[in-house]
């Protein structure tokens, strides 16, 4: 009757136990955002068009702002990836989401959008549909085609190492939003 009692205590701790630590993981998880690990910290907007409607709302009430578009990986992008690209796509994700400067330029100068789908507005692909994409769109609407990254084969993607020259180029939009518009 002991090892019974022993036996049956024990199944019930290993249960509580395990009750209560897949609690706590559940508690820990931090809930799905429109960033997808881009930066918590931000505002993202949902839809293209609610970026170009926001872009344009602040144009109008501080002369500001720009949608910058991070097409995601997947969700009907259109082509597959390859590993050494998710992983690339992945460190460019990291680098983004712990750089406090670039973070806070997004989070107080841009309207922010993350796609999860291709759009199916060709000026937002001018040199082919890859992922990712960063491109700034300025308050007039216009897709900045001007400002690209440092690949001449992908104009509008950046690898982790290019996060200050991702910055210099957030710094340009900026810049041509206070001279031309």
């Amino acid at each position: 009757i002991m090892l019974h009692s022993t036996l049956a205590l024990s199944l019930l701790l290993i249960a509580v136990s395990s009750n209560l630590a897949m609690a706590i993981k559940k508690e820990k998880r931090a809930p799905q955002t429109l960033s997808r690990g881009w930066g918590d910290e931000i505002t993202w907007v949902q839809t293209y068009e609610e970026g170009l409607y926001q872009a344009k709302k602040r144009k109008e009430e501080c002369g500001q702002s720009l949608a910058t578009v991070v097409p995601e990986a997947g969700g009907g992008a259109g082509f597959e990836m390859d590993f050494k690209m998710i992983m690339s796509f992945l460190a460019l994700k990291k680098a983004f989401a712990e750089n406090e400067e670039l973070q806070e330029m997004a989070q107080n100068n841009f309207v922010m959008l993350n796609l999860m789908h291709e759009t199916t507005d060709k000026n937002l692909s001018p040199d082919g549909q890859y992922v990712p994409r960063i491109m700034f769109i300025d308050p007039s609407l216009t897709v900045r085609a001007d400002i690209t990254g440092r690949y001449s084969n992908r104009l509008y993607t950046y690898e982790p190492q290019d996060i200050p020259f991702l910055i210099e180029n957030m710094k340009k939009a900026l810049r041509l939003i206070q001279t031309e518009l």
